[in-house]
């Protein structure tokens, strides 16, 4: 663990003498490419800021996730109880991420409003597919000799789902729920572009346009370091909770 940390940090110590160095020989301005210091006093200058919509999108990406992770596996158990309809169905959940969330942002906003909801119902769209994908590969990756004994008992399918396929789904729900953490940080930023427009929802996404319009680039870039900040806290949020509740399901221990 300590050189794993002590890795990280080299590496981030490193990328930032890198950035520094290039901002000096090449002289950029402030407006284009700010010094790593120039950033780190944009954001201490702005912390309140920060701190304010970066907790609204992190809630945000939250409950989209715990949707998502909710809904998705809700649909992966029916796919699993009939191939037909995971045949005449999942193109369909493909198919929402493949459409642009930016192309669905702006319908949602007219048919939902200007409202929280908006913004989660944007993110669980993105974060959806994983989540359908890997809990449903889960569900039916069933050893066959497990099948068998389960068929030679006379369980009932209700019974072979809480008593084999649940327990074999849960590494593959907990790998599709660490993806879409990620995706969710991206989702709620996205859909705040277009939620904030209209109603008092500052979250990042709405502080980032505002800091775009006036080119207030320093400020910008430490707007994007807590995004990714957010990010590690939701990936990290996963992992934690599957370790505590969900470690004798794990492929790794």
């Amino acid at each position: 663990m300590a050189w794993t940390i002590f890795a990280v940090i080299a590496v981030a110590a490193m990328g930032i003498a890198v950035w520094h160095l290039i901002v000096v020989a090449f002289d950029l301005p402030k407006l284009l490419l700010p010094t790593p210091w120039q950033v780190a006093e944009a954001g201490w200058q702005h912390r309140v800021v920060l701190l304010k919509s970066g907790g609204t999108t992190l809630w945000t990406a939250t409950v989209s996730l715990v949707v998502a992770v909710i809904v998705g596996s809700g649909v992966s158990v029916l796919f699993s109880q009939s191939r037909l309809l995971r045949r005449a169905l999942f193109p369909y959940v493909v198919f929402l991420q493949t459409v642009p969330i930016v192309a669905i942002a702006p319908l949602l906003v007219i048919w939902s409003g200007y409202e929280f909801r908006t913004a989660v119902i944007a993110t669980v769209i993105i974060c959806l597919f994983p989540i359908v994908n890997n809990v449903t590969t889960g569900l039916t990756s069933v050893r066959p000799e497990h099948d068998d004994l389960l068929r030679m008992y006379g369980a009932t399918r209700w019974q072979k789902l809480c008593r084999v396929q649940l327990p074999t789904a849960i590494p593959f729900l907990v790998l599709g729920a660490r993806v879409s953490s990620g995706l969710a940080v991206i989702g709620a930023i996205v859909a705040e572009f277009f939620v904030s427009n209209g109603a008092d929802y500052e979250g990042l996404g709405a502080v980032m346009t505002g800091w775009q319009a006036r080119t207030m680039t320093d400020a910008l870039m430490a707007a994007l370091a807590v995004s990714t900040l957010l990010g590690l806290i939701l990936f990290g949020g996963v992992n934690l909770l599957s370790r505590l509740f969900l470690k004798r399901y794990l492929l790794v221990k």
